[in-house]
């Protein structure tokens, strides 16, 4: 396993980090497993969120925790000040109640990693800054982040903390993958665009990529004529991720992987430093993930996948 350095992390973070949105106590034991088997692989990252499951992924990893051990050998990431039914709620006080709930949940005093998991641009970026380092400085948060931010919001936020003698976004969440969305997954969700990944190389800031094997696009399943699955229609059936998915069966067969695995291999190649959040339920996904993160790809492969080459230079 690879890991990447994220400022105010004591920890190194591995780059494949684990997804918990089916983590329920009906489902403890395979969670447990799970995560056990994800461990073996040398992971060591848990992505949750104050909204997964009503909060019970939060509730399961604290109780996980509890009976392993392990608090201090894990990196937990978590999320809040998600929109509700109202509206959006990118506010101190959302975030105070998102966070100590969390906290509580997670039987834990701090967690490693905490993301903004919506954007409200109407809300200035002063404000939020200040409310997430009152957190910092309290020890309840070592690293704050943005999921779902655009990198102008990123950027002014970060300019303004540097301003104030402030600390910054260490880290961005957005939806990157190689299949390239039609329209966002959900309402408020921000998919990495070129002058999004020309941002994230230029500052260096680590990119956490949610869905970032497209949700099953690329394990062979899908066609023109499977329309099953009438969310991945919406967002990513289009001629040219057909065009995508036929080049990374093409590089997938010369290298003797799957195509799955070279589409885990493009996050992983970017020229900037970035972890992929996987959704592995199995020994066999997990397996299959880690032997992904260990492909390497040219910038010429990176560039013919995602269409910006039309041949494939050598």
């Amino acid at each position: 396993m690879d890991y990447i350095t994220i400022p105010g992390v004591t920890k190194p973070v591995s780059r494949l980090i684990k997804g918990s949105d089916y983590f329920r106590h009906h489902v403890y034991e395979k969670v447990c497993d799970n995560l056990d088997a994800y461990l073996a692989i040398g992971g060591n990252a848990i992505d949750t969120a104050y909204i997964y499951c009503g909060g019970e992924s939060e509730a399961v990893i604290g109780r996980y925790m509890q009976e392993r051990g392990n608090r201090e050998s894990l990196v937990i990431w978590t999320k809040g000040a998600h929109h509700d039914q109202t509206g959006p709620r990118v506010t101190k006080a959302a975030i105070d109640h998102d966070l100590s709930a969390s906290l509580e949940r997670l039987q834990s005093s701090y967690v490693d990693m905490y993301a903004l998991h919506r954007d409200d641009p109407s809300v200035p970026v002063g404000p939020i800054v200040e409310a997430l380092n009152a957190h910092l400085e309290a020890g309840r948060i070592r690293a704050i982040g943005a999921s779902n931010w655009t990198w102008q919001r990123l950027d002014e936020a970060n300019r303004y903390a540097a301003q104030h003698g402030l600390t910054g976004f260490s880290f961005s969440s957005p939806n990157l993958s190689l299949a390239k969305v039609n329209e966002p997954f959900w309402t408020g969700c921000v998919s990495a665009d070129q002058a999004t990944l020309d941002w994230h190389e230029e500052t260096g800031l680590p990119l956490l990529a949610w869905s970032s094997q497209a949700r099953g696009f690329f394990t062979g399943r899908y066609s023109p004529e499977v329309t099953d699955n009438a969310d991945l229609v919406r967002v990513l059936y289009s001629e040219a991720n057909w065009e995508r998915l036929a080049r990374a069966k093409q590089l997938a067969a010369e290298k003797q992987v799957s195509m799955i695995q070279i589409a885990l291999a493009y996050v992983l190649n970017q020229p900037f430093p970035t972890c992929a959040l996987i959704g592995a339920q199995s020994r066999e996904e997990l397996l299959s993930c880690a032997e992904g993160s260990r492909i390497r790809l040219t910038p010429e492969e990176t560039a013919w996948l995602d269409l910006q080459e039309q041949t494939l230079r050598r």
